[in-house]
């Protein structure tokens, strides 16, 4: 059994803020893969599910962030669970926008929510980090994530969000490369630009050799006096 963990705050208010996007990856993996209904437990939002045949279980805390590991504590006592079997999503100020990256263990770097559950569970737990930029100084920090996303970041963060749900079934089986595999494809998907670049250069092969063949079948204009001249440069 996996638990995985969104960070967020409870309420409409918070709904679309860069701090909630662990909620965001939670509820776009409930949709696509067919979870239960959420329901209250844990002093949070629970779902329950299967990905590909591993049972895992959907925990948003309602406590706020820096109060998140009280639920997460809670839910891991009542299943059993060891830190090695949670897995965390969160907002990441150190990551560009659209970045993701998949880490175990470590320090909470100032984050509220990972603070609390270092205090609750300790640090051997997974993280999934999603990337929201930094805006530049740490002092607009906190009026930053908990700002909505702009309309500009929708298409990234679109692709984030449906990325993590594709690859949750291998994160949960233990498989963090086959997840980063899955995201990639969603936020950097392969140019299909092979065909291209060989057009490409047999067009500019083509070119230079029509531009070659026109210089040597070019007829020789210059005058009998010009061509005298020219012998002798």
């Amino acid at each position: 059994m996996e638990l995985f963990v969104g960070l967020g705050n409870p309420g409409g208010k918070y709904a679309g803020n860069r701090h909630n996007i662990g909620f965001m990856a939670l509820d776009r993996i409930a949709d696509d893969h067919g979870f239960a209904p959420w329901r209250s437990k844990f002093q949070g939002q629970v779902s329950e599910g299967n990905l590909d045949g591993e049972k895992v279980i959907l925990l948003k805390p309602t406590t706020f962030m820096n109060l998140s590991g009280q639920a997460v504590g809670e839910a891991m006592r009542f299943y059993k669970l060891t830190p090695d079997d949670v897995t965390v999503f969160h907002d990441e100020l150190d990551l560009a926008p659209g970045k993701v990256r998949v880490k175990q263990g470590g320090g909470h770097a100032g984050h509220n929510g990972l603070r609390s559950i270092h205090q609750h569970i300790g640090a051997d737990y997974q993280r999934v980090r999603l990337g929201i930029g930094h805006p530049g100084h740490k002092d607009r920090v906190a009026g930053y994530v908990l700002s909505d996303f702009a309309k500009a970041d929708q298409d990234w963060l679109d692709d984030v969000i449906r990325g993590v749900a594709d690859g949750a079934a291998q994160l949960a089986k233990g498989d963090a490369c086959k997840f980063m595999n899955a995201v990639a494809l969603r936020t950097a998907p392969p140019r299909s630009s092979t065909g291209d670049k060989s057009a490409a250069k047999a067009k500019a092969a083509d070119v230079a050799g029509a531009a070659t063949k026109t210089e040597e079948e070019a007829p020789d204009s210059r005058s009998a006096l010009q061509k005298l001249a020219d012998k002798f440069r």
